[in-house]
């Protein structure tokens, strides 16, 4: 039988190599920094059910994660992070999604705004970790059309729904549409704003991914200079602003980039999930059948197998898209259109391949996973609340490849 542990993560130059030999400097390997956030499992499992009760990450699960340097994965090494690859990045939030995918999703999505950060200007960056080197940011794409032009920059106002996050950050990232005299669309931007020019409104409501704390950022007549204004148009292009061209990390295609982070935590939740009900089949029964252990029963065998091959098929289809864009980062090459688009659907069918597998077991598990002290109730929720983040959607990831195979025009979004 498939253990979950069987589940390869592999050693090679999308992961370990890109942190240990880049600029030759003396770090953690990828598989060292996984190590870390699996030896945190037991406390962040701990806290678990106290995150989603209290609908934020526990603090002593945020305070070990810093210790052990996971917040500073995707910042760059001249301010003392790691650097990190896309397939590093996925590798540790799932490690962390075993234990507590509220949890895992804050790290996440904190490292990637970390990358989004490493995309700017050097003066920028230096706003962000001059001082702090352990500065987080938090961070929302949807853009508030509540702007207007100054001298060096722009005032925004607005209310940002969901920055996960947000309530361990000390930056924010949030998406600005800027218009013409006359009112027409001029730029789309992503401002990076000091979290004490911005309030939190809590709005985090949700039957899942609670631990995740995703508030609302309320900003009234925030300035933000030029140097902190991230050209979406640009961005998605490939041009970023960053003067630090030789740093592979920030080559990567961004929406490709920006989409797939969000499938880290899904990996590992399917793992948990996968390896607690096979470890419960030996010593529970079937109600009302015969069987006394569950793994006796073909009925739950299938299911089981169905489940896993799904789970596999879900990790096979995310660390390719991760090292395809990690090694088109490292090359210094762009990955084509239709590359781009069928990342977008990866990362749709990957949500969908793990929350399909959760429901499976679900249900092989009996009645009993519905049950509050169940840790099956809360991936079952988590996964399938964050399986639904628009930039995940598997129908319009689909839709996107589909045109781009048939050459026909996207007129669906821009992030691609």
């Amino acid at each position: 039988m498939m253990k979950v542990d069987d589940i390869e993560i592999r050693d090679d130059i999308a992961t370990s190599d890109w942190l240990g030999q880049a600029a030759n400097t003396q770090g953690p390997t990828a598989r060292e920094l996984v190590k870390r956030a699996e030896a945190l499992q037991p406390l962040l499992a701990r806290h678990a059910a106290e995150s989603d009760r209290n609908r934020r990450a526990h603090e002593e699960s945020i305070q070990a994660i810093d210790e052990a340097g996971l917040f500073q994965l995707m910042v760059p090494k001249r301010f003392g992070g790691f650097e990190g690859s896309l397939r590093s990045h996925l590798e540790v939030s799932a490690a962390l999604g075993e234990a507590c995918g509220g949890t895992a999703w804050v790290v996440a999505l904190i490292n990637v705004c970390a990358w989004f950060t490493g995309l700017y200007s050097k003066q920028a960056q230096e706003d962000v970790w001059g001082a702090n080197p352990k500065a987080r940011v938090s961070g929302v794409f949807t853009p508030s059309t509540q702007s207007r032009r100054v001298d060096g920059g722009l005032i925004i106002s607005g209310k940002w729904y969901f920055s996960s996050g947000s309530l361990h950050a000390d930056w924010a990232l949030v998406g600005v549409i800027e218009h013409d005299e006359n009112g027409a669309f001029k730029h789309q931007y992503l401002a990076l704003v000091p979290m004490s020019d911005v309030s939190i409104e809590d709005t985090w409501y949700t039957a899942g991914m609670r631990a995740s704390g995703s508030n609302c950022i309320v900003g009234n007549e925030v300035f933000v200079p030029e140097h902190r204004l991230l050209d979406m148009q640009g961005a998605i292009a490939g041009n970023y602003p960053t003067e630090f061209k030789d740093e592979a990390a920030y080559r990567a295609a961004f929406i490709p980039f920006a989409a797939l982070i969000l499938t880290g935590p899904q990996l590992g939740m399917g793992r948990a999930a996968l390896k607690y009900v096979i470890d419960k089949a030996p010593v529970r029964a079937i109600t009302y059948t015969s069987f006394e252990k569950q793994c006796d029963s073909t009925v739950f065998q299938t299911q089981i197998a169905d489940a896993a091959i799904k789970i596999d098929t879900a990790h096979l289809r995310a660390f390719r898209a991760a090292d395809e864009i990690d090694n088109a980062a490292r090359l210094g090459e762009q990955l084509d259109y239709t590359t781009r688009a069928r990342v977008r659907a990866d990362t749709g069918v990957i949500t969908s391949h793990v929350t399909d597998a959760i429901n499976t077991l679900l249900s092989a598990h009996g009645a009993g996973s519905f049950a509050e002290s169940s840790p099956m109730q809360r991936w079952w929720r988590d996964s399938n609340t964050a399986a639904r983040h628009a930039v995940g959607l598997p129908a319009i990831g689909i839709e996107l490849y589909g045109k781009a195979l048939l050459n026909v025009e996207n007129n669906v979004t821009p992030l691609v």
